[in-house]
């Protein structure tokens, strides 16, 4: 039943205005409603709960993430809106921060405004 089902993403914030600002504003979301409990995007068919929460350290590894058919256009796309991607040292291009695993596979990494670690990637079939 659940395989079938659509997913929910979750992730917490601190200041919903500034959630909102980043979510809706540089990644492109839509937005749905905002309660005394969350923010509600719209990730395509996803729904994002942007759960209000008075304090909380955010996860040392990625929390969500998305699937792109064109990862560099992606993050172009991504960093000319404003998001800043991570450039971990062991990022092969530094200039976008797509790290390239060895099967193929490419990701690459950035932050929300509460430190939230969030990404994008490209699996090679």
């Amino acid at each position: 039943m659940l395989a079938s089902s659509k997913i929910i993403g979750f992730v917490p914030t601190r200041d919903s205005a500034r959630a909102r600002e980043f979510y809706e504003g540089k990644l492109g979301f839509q937005f749905v409603s905002d309660d005394p409990f969350a923010l509600v995007m719209m990730a395509g068919d996803t729904m994002i709960r942007i759960a209000k929460a008075k304090d909380f350290t955010p996860a040392p590894y990625t929390v969500m993430g998305w699937e792109a058919q064109d990862i560099e256009a992606l993050v172009r796309w991504l960093t000319a809106r404003g998001v800043v991607f991570e450039k971990y040292p062991f990022i092969q291009d530094q200039e976008l921060g797509i790290w390239a695993a060895p099967g193929g596979d490419k990701v690459a990494w950035f932050k929300d405004p509460d430190g939230n670690v969030l990404s994008v990637s490209q699996h090679h079939t």
